[in-house]
């Protein structure tokens, strides 16, 4: 009870098949603390409103639902071959690197501070993500997965369709930009507390080195990057 039903199931899920699995009080709070955040950042997007999948034009949010795609892929993989554990923290990984890094990014753009088609963008993507997120997390941790759903439908998430990679290719997008404007937003993060200040503070310009492929995902996400990172003077 003091972890909740979703707590415990999460332990048990993170038990992985054919092996002994030891009451552990720690797994429930982790489990507990991730239904708080799917909470959380449920609130948040469904707060910026929606907008039709056929809005979703930048790339930075196609490159987010690429390689969600690829956590459907894996997450669906695990489950046929009944390792329910490795399908979790498919989920899971994919979760949290969305709150910390995705949500923060198109924070501004979402809220239209680059215009009313940026934005459109952004909340349609997120929207697609979160109700991807929800029903690879529904049988895990099933209470909090059916009272997010239940604000936007009459059904059961428990009934609904399996996500499905196709789908979310069919957006386009390429994956692998991902890892290279995360990096920069985790470099900006880095830069920010070596100097101890805090993560609102502005920079001042921002040199990045990297390659050339890397250079061009990076200056696609560069609007983010420069409101996420507070660059005052931009990118050179």
């Amino acid at each position: 009870v003091e972890h909740g039903s979703d707590g415990v199931r999460y332990w048990a899920a993170s038990g992985r098949p054919g092996t002994d699995t030891a009451f552990d009080v720690g797994q429930m709070k982790i489990g507990r603390r991730l239904a708080m955040k799917i909470l959380n950042a449920s609130k948040f997007t469904l707060m910026q409103g929606s907008a039709p999948a056929s809005a979703i034009t930048q790339d930075v949010d196609k490159a987010m639902l690429a390689a969600l795609a690829d956590v459907v892929e894996d997450a669906t993989k695990a489950l046929d071959g009944f390792n329910y554990t490795q399908a979790l923290e498919a989920a899971e990984t994919f979760f949290w690197a969305f709150c910390d890094d995705h949500l923060e990014l198109v924070k501004d753009r979402a809220y239209g501070l680059q215009g009313d088609q940026a934005a459109a963008s952004a909340k349609a993507a997120l929207n697609v993500a979160l109700e991807t997120l929800l029903k690879l997390f529904a049988p895990f941790l099933p209470f909090v997965t059916e009272e997010v759903w239940s604000w936007t439908h009459e059904d059961s998430i428990h009934t609904s369709a399996w996500p499905q990679a196709a789908e979310l290719r069919g957006i386009g997008g390429d994956a692998s930009s991902q890892a290279a404007v995360a990096e920069v937003l985790s470099q900006l993060r880095k830069v920010k507390s070596e100097a101890k200040v805090s993560m609102k503070a502005g920079l001042r310009n921002v040199t990045i080195t990297a390659p050339s492929a890397a250079i061009a995902h990076i200056k696609s996400a560069e609007s983010d990057l420069v409101a996420a990172g507070r660059v005052e003077g931009g990118f050179s």
